[in-house]
């Protein structure tokens, strides 16, 4: 399970290094697409896998599951890290999140997300501000 909060800065070479501990979970190639949100969503393969046989089965003949389908499909790429652990984000997807330097590296269970610091923090405000009907809602499903 992927999870916890983790900051670090982009380098002068767009790369990010992935804290150790999620490194084992990412295995050796792992697929980085834009997230919702405005971050990014890091997928290891069989997640990956699982997410592309979802995106497949929607209906080509709507409109929004085929915006949805291609939103996150054309931005996917396969990738890996570097040996000190480092991932490279190309251009499209630094600036579909605004990475420019601080970074929070977040566990979402079967995914990381990649954030801009300044986005997580705004997320994160106004989140709190919500979370009792959340709360509410969630205890319905008996979590």
């Amino acid at each position: 399970m992927l999870m916890g909060e983790y900051r670090h800065n982009l380098d002068s070479k767009s790369r990010l290094i992935v804290p150790s501990k999620l490194r084992d979970s990412l295995g050796d190639s792992f697929v980085v697409t834009r997230g919702l949100d405005e971050c990014l969503f890091v997928y290891p393969p069989s997640e990956w896998e699982r997410l592309e046989k979802k995106l497949q089965s929607l209906p080509l003949t709507k409109k929004d599951a085929r915006a949805f389908a291609r939103f996150f499909l054309s931005g996917a790429m396969e990738s890996s890290l570097d040996n000190q652990g480092r991932l490279h984000i190309p251009p499209p997807l630094r600036q579909h999140a605004s990475l420019e330097k601080q970074c929070v590296i977040v566990g979402v269970s079967t995914r990381l997300e990649i954030w801009s610091e300044e986005k997580w923090e705004v997320y994160m405000e106004e989140s709190r501000q919500s979370l009792e009907s959340f709360s509410e809602n969630l205890l319905d499903l008996d979590l």
